[in-house]
């Protein structure tokens, strides 16, 4: 299965990378590939070592402006002319959405995806991975947006929270195994 992944291409610490790291071994040892943003630096060169040393394939999606980072040795790179169009490549490669800590870059994707659901343009499963409590507030204005009518479907339907890699991983194997 093809997992994207949105994700920071910042350095950041343990409590961040440990769980990265985690899950990505768990997607490789699976045998599933890592649909990425095709960056070789912080947090998305964590994550494509992990799943390339536990076996996975990497797909990654860069964007011209960004493609002095891009990770050498990929199974596939793709370089997209700007940002929208590596939003829709990543999606229409991708089975499934992994979203992991990040900025506002890894917030609009995140946005994207649940906009597509929200529209039923789309019924991939998505899981955002909470890591040390990292979207606590946003699953709190979340649920508020639920809460109030703001959603037209159950916020279920749209995302998973997971606390722990395992989980991520066994709600995505869950999800996809009947398709």
């Amino acid at each position: 299965m093809n997992i994207c992944v949105f994700l920071s291409a910042a350095d950041l610490d343990e409590r961040y990378t440990r769980p990265a790291r985690e899950f990505a071994q768990l997607l490789g040892k699976a045998g599933h590939t890592l649909v990425w943003g095709g960056s070789d630096v912080g947090l998305m060169k964590v994550v494509a070592d992990g799943v390339h040393g536990a076996g996975g394939r990497l797909l990654g999606v860069s964007v011209e402006f960004l493609a002095n980072t891009t990770r050498p040795g990929a199974d596939e790179m793709v370089i997209a002319a700007d940002l929208a169009e590596r939003k829709k490549l990543l999606l229409e490669k991708a089975d499934a959405v992994v979203i992991m800590v990040g900025g506002t870059g890894t917030l609009d994707e995140a946005t994207e995806i649940l906009e597509l659901k929200k529209h039923g343009r789309t019924e991939k499963p998505v899981v955002l991975l909470n890591t040390a409590g990292f979207y606590d507030g946003l699953k709190t204005q979340f649920r508020r947006m639920e809460d109030e009518g703001f959603l037209p479907r159950p916020l279920s339907e749209l995302v998973f929270f997971a606390e722990e890699p395992a989980a991520a991983l066994a709600y995505l194997e869950a999800h996809l195994s009947g398709r």
